[in-house]
């Protein structure tokens, strides 16, 4: 039998244990994803690390305890300032690949780990607020830090229900849902709006908010071809549009 030390208590071990292993045996708390004992330990989540001592250096080391043999004398800390790194990054790389593990999230934290908060999606690339306010105009989202990172949010009241902001997202974060007569328009669990939706006087389906016709109409007043306010959706629009047209090129023959 050989004897080594897990952060100040002194365990036996058989030689050709793992320091996983010995800590399992003693009940030793040592967080692990990928280890199974029917099979070669490979130290692909990283999760298992510990700091040992007194090695050629003379530094602490992290190593990884699901395959660091237990030698006579080894003094290993399960726990610490150092393990709590090396811990918290290997809990965030394994969030990057699989953010809403459910295992993981509940491990990072019984192993005193924030794993922060879960991905919302948004990669902050600012298009629809920009979109919004240079194109579109009413400006109705901004940035806002929330526990240290930046969130897209919206302004109350602002937006008209066009929808350019959801179209234009390359994550498709925002997300709008026509039911009933009522459109909303959202990002994580913030509504940016809520709209009642007009009928299209051509073919009767529900197409476009009030706010949204009422922009379209004072931003084309001042424009010389402007005609009396109709609600046409897009499809008849180009319809009716199209038949003016060929009359027009048929009158002129």
């Amino acid at each position: 039998m050989i004897k080594i030390t897990i952060d100040g208590a002194v365990y036996e071990a058989e030689e050709g244990m793992t320091v996983l292993e010995v800590a399992r045996a003693n009940d030793v708390a040592i967080p692990t994803l990928c280890f199974h004992p029917a099979l070669k330990p490979s130290g692909s989540c990283r999760l298992c690390a510990v700091e040992v001592a007194g090695r050629a250096s003379g530094q602490p080391t992290v190593m990884l305890s699901c395959v660091l043999k237990a030698k006579d004398g080894l003094a290993v800390r399960a726990s610490g300032e150092i393990v709590a790194r090396a811990h918290s990054k290997a809990f965030r790389n394994l969030l990057t690949m699989a953010p809403q593990s459910e295992r993981i999230i509940e491990l990072a934290r019984v192993h005193g780990i924030d794993p922060g908060p879960p991905p919302d999606g948004c990669v902050r690339c600012r298009l629809c607020i920009r979109v919004c306010k240079e194109i579109v105009g009413p400006g109705a989202l901004r940035m806002e830090k929330r526990d240290g990172l930046s969130y897209v949010v919206p302004i109350e009241g602002k937006c008209i229900g066009c929808g350019t902001c959801a179209n234009i997202c390359p994550t498709q974060v925002i997300h709008i849902a026509d039911k009933e007569n009522v459109r909303t328009i959202s990002i994580r669990d913030d509504i940016i709006g809520r709209h009642p939706l007009e009928r299209c006087e051509g073919c009767g389906k529900l197409y476009a908010t009030p706010k949204f016709l009422a922009h379209i109409e004072h931003r084309t007043t001042d424009h010389p071809h402007t005609k009396a306010a109709h609600h046409y959706c897009p499809t008849c629009a180009k319809l009716f549009s199209d038949r003016i047209q060929s009359v027009r090129e048929h009158t002129r023959k």
